[in-house]
């Protein structure tokens, strides 16, 4: 299997980088991709290639993303838009906020309680079952929920929830709704909870993103 692999997207081309894959086996793959791109230049229809890195689940260090842009740099032809990985970091999360003007929220909401905000919202703190969190925009939430998360109130289908969702009482978007029973998600900060086409709140990963809801993920860098 290769460990890095160029995949052409809507919106350019993606280069997915195996995560369990060594980092000096992705280097030497990655190397022969581009070695081979150089050598055909027909191979891509752009002559200028902006690449999204697709780490998966793995977290780079400072180290192996300043090796695998020198690598790539020594190639004109491609520039890097993005390194993003499927996990948000705490780095992450304070970076999101910085860029796009998130409202955080770490206070602990008890049962009974309704706390109605504006906008989207990094939730940081804890919601006791029978409490309740709900914004006109996204939640990012990497907080305990065992309450309930609404999002797009109060019918603004378009947003989403993100995080560990898996002991949460209710997630909501808009006025679309669904219990969450016990092991139906992952214990996982990747879940998105969005409503799809059919008008239906459904869940899916973070690693999804980009085909969930494309403005979101451009707007946030590739999370």
């Amino acid at each position: 299997m290769q460990a890095a692999v160029l995949r052409g997207t809507q919106n350019g081309y993606d280069l997915v980088l195996k995560q369990s894959a060594s980092l000096d086996q992705i280097l030497v793959d990655l190397k022969a991709l581009l070695e081979n791109l150089k050598v055909d230049p027909q191979a891509l229809a752009a002559s200028k290639v902006s690449l999204d890195v697709l780490t998966e689940d793995r977290i780079l260090t400072a180290d192996e993303k300043a090796r695998i842009e020198q690598l790539i740099a020594q190639y004109p032809r491609f520039e890097i838009h993005k390194i993003a990985a499927n996990v948000m970091t705490i780095a992450d999360a304070v970076q999101l906020r910085e860029r796009e003007n998130v409202h955080l929220l770490s206070k602990v909401i008890r049962n009974g309680q309704e706390v109605a905000m504006t906008g989207d919202v990094l939730f940081l703190g804890k919601i006791h079952e029978g409490g309740k969190l709900r914004t006109t925009g996204n939640i990012f939430s990497m907080g305990d929920v065992a309450g309930i998360l609404q999002a797009g109130y109060p019918d603004d289908e378009s947003k989403l929830i993100m995080g560990n969702l898996q002991n949460a009482q209710q997630v909501r978007i808009a006025e679309q709704f669904e219990i969450v029973e016990p092991g139906q998600l992952n214990d996982s900060q990747q879940t998105i909870a969005h409503v799809n086409d059919l008008h239906v709140l459904t869940f899916g990963k973070l690693a999804n993103l980009k085909k969930i809801n494309p403005k979101l993920y451009n707007q946030i860098g590739g999370i």
